[in-house]
């Protein structure tokens, strides 16, 4: 830029500043907010108070502080209002400045070329299903092919067997699942993909005899790339396939997650994680988040609840990140529902988003039939999103302590 005449600097740094939104945030070492400025409102900033904490005011930097390496960049980053911005950090003295330019109408592009590519991969995908199941009636095909291209009966019954075959795919996700249980305590659960394939999976299982684990994940994204994710994490912690990690140790499960899926090397997919051991003896819960939507445990006697979620960044986005580990009691007749956050981020008809408090006064509510909550909450956020098909996956798990 030093080399190029003033007039053309001043010019490119008018159309930085109007066409990306620039804004920029100073944090000093203890994390307070020392200095700010730019087009702040373009990102629901300009409230920011100076001498405030910028993690209070700033939440997008929740876990981020203090930075794993500098400069660092967190590319199209959401943020409130619906808007995305690239994160560019500097250190400089003894300050981190954050820079802010707005990446929204990329990332809107983005969105609707990797939608066109899912598609298309699904298909493929499809495509591939059918001829391995078909390979098998090959020769009578070959010698029937004139005859079936000629008769639309003949080709409207291998169109349904391609749909049989589709429904047969999506089947052989939903049977990685785990079946509910009742004993030594109740689990029970609902999935309800957005598409034929979505990015959400969870499962439970006894570590030891003294230690239970139960977990909730979700890929960014829907299709066959999140859906392959999804499918190969819920294998690793169902096996408990990491070498030197100890499963009973929430923080240990969740770094080590995270140096083995990097975006970086796993097609910029990341995902959020709420990873939880149980201990029946001491009716002690040791649980971790990774950039999840918190655990909600209730207390049904009482209707009172607690949200369960510690910091964390979403695993993947950057290596060498440390996580927190939470412990709670769990008192007698109580319930705790693990979910994403399909289960609250319900659009609505006005053009509203639901928040996750409504989503736990609904649960608080106790039950004026025998319906189970959970159909009833899927049947209540239909209801507010007033279409035939949520937009993203619908995942809850209930264990009733």
């Amino acid at each position: 830029m030093t080399a190029l005449p003033r007039d053309v600097a001043d010019a490119l740094q008018s159309v930085t500043h109007t066409q990306r939104a620039l804004a920029y945030l100073q944090v000093d070492g203890e994390h307070r907010l020392i200095g700010a400025g730019g087009n702040l409102d373009n990102y629901g900033l300009g409230a920011v108070q100076l001498g405030g904490q910028a993690i209070d005011q700033a939440v997008f930097l929740e876990g981020l502080l203090p930075l794993p390496e500098t400069p660092f960049l967190l590319p199209s980053i959401e943020l409130a209002g619906g808007r995305a911005a690239d994160l560019h950090f500097y250190a400089h003295d003894d300050s981190i400045w954050v820079v802010l330019l707005d990446v929204t109408a990329e990332r809107d592009q983005a969105r609707r070329i990797q939608q066109k590519a899912y598609e298309m991969t699904l298909l493929q995908e499809k495509e591939r299903l059918l001829n391995r199941r078909l390979e098998a009636a090959n020769a009578a095909l070959r010698t029937t092919q004139l005859e079936l291209e000629a008769s639309r009966e003949a080709l409207a019954r291998v169109h349904q067997r391609v749909q049989a075959e589709l429904a047969e795919a999506a089947g052989y996700v939903r049977s990685l699942l785990p079946p509910p249980m009742s004993e030594p305590f109740a689990v029970d659960w609902r999935f309800v993909p957005s598409t034929e394939l979505g990015g959400d999976a969870f499962g439970y299982t006894w570590i030891d005899r003294d230690h239970f684990a139960l977990y909730l994940l979700d890929v960014c994204g829907h299709g066959v790339g999140p859906s392959l994710m999804s499918i190969a994490v819920l294998d690793v912690l169902r096996a408990g396939s990491i070498r030197d990690v100890d499963f009973r140790d929430p923080r240990q499960v969740l770094g080590a997650l995270n140096e083995r899926y990097q975006m970086r090397t796993d097609h910029d997919l990341f995902f959020t994680l709420w990873y939880g051991v149980y201990r029946p003896a001491s009716r002690q819960l040791d649980y971790g988040c990774a950039g999840h939507p918190p655990a909600i445990l209730m207390d049904v006697d009482t209707r009172s609840v607690q949200l369960l979620k510690v910091k964390g960044t979403p695993i993947g986005l950057a290596p060498g990140i440390s996580y927190a580990r939470g412990t709670v009691a769990v008192p007698a007749n109580s319930r705790l529902y693990l979910f994403s956050d399909g289960a609250y981020e319900i659009e609505c008809p006005d053009g509203t988003t639901m928040k996750l408090e409504e989503t736990v006064d609904f649960l608080r509510q106790p039950a004026a039939d025998d319906a189970s909550d959970l159909d009833r909450l899927f049947e209540h956020l239909m209801q507010r999103h007033g279409g035939v098909r949520l937009d993203d996956d619908f995942s809850i798990v209930r264990c009733s302590f």
